[in-house]
């Protein structure tokens, strides 16, 4: 076809689908080179660890065991599951390891994966001491204090969350609940 045949309102779409792709593709560039210049990370790391060397056993199991087939840990996997970076913040160590023997009764719902004749079954049937070291690695996978995956905000004060409590919040709920960023600043052993 060429392009002389072509109608206006055709030419006119082919031209503005061709600028959005001039553009998408010059936007990738900017960013790579913006990308390569930096002198830290763009995203910032949310998720610390301190490994025990049961935790870096762990680690090296749940490589080796096919779990970053669909889970990600450490920026390691990927993301077909949950994503396991600050688990061990929301969840205790014995609720790991029971989630890896029986996930569905521990999780008390079905999964998508880790239950009986499902895809990701076999790990339910992995040695005791695999699964312990495993959920040793996970507990230790802690988050950033305010990241998504924390159990506490941020600790400083937020002037949106502190305009919107104080718009839209009623005093009676103020008067009941106390602010979670006051037990951010408290010791772990202090916390309610």
């Amino acid at each position: 076809m060429k392009i002389s045949q072509l109608k206006l309102g055709e030419k006119i779409l082919f031209g503005i689908v061709a600028l959005l792709l001039v553009f998408a593709v010059l936007s990738f560039v900017m960013l790579e080179i913006y990308r390569s210049r930096l002198n830290h990370p763009m995203y910032p790391a949310t998720t610390t660890f301190d490994f025990t060397p049961i935790g870096k056993h762990g680690s090296e199991l749940f490589r080796d065991r096919g779990c970053t087939d669909c889970h990600r840990a450490l920026r390691n996997g990927t993301n077909h599951g949950v994503t396991l970076d600050g688990v061990g913040s929301k969840r205790s160590l014995n609720y790991l390891i029971n989630f890896l023997k029986r996930p569905e009764a521990t999780y008390e719902t079905k999964t998508v994966d880790h239950g009986l004749n499902k895809e990701a079954a076999y790990v339910a049937g992995l040695p005791d001491t695999e699964l312990h070291d495993m959920a040793v690695f996970l507990s230790e996978l802690k988050a950033t204090q305010g990241s998504p995956d924390a159990e506490l905000p941020m600790p400083e004060r937020s002037g949106f969350v502190d305009e919107m409590v104080k718009i839209w919040a009623p005093d009676t709920w103020k008067a009941e609940r106390h602010d979670l960023r006051q037990d951010a600043m408290k010791p772990n052993n202090e916390r309610p």
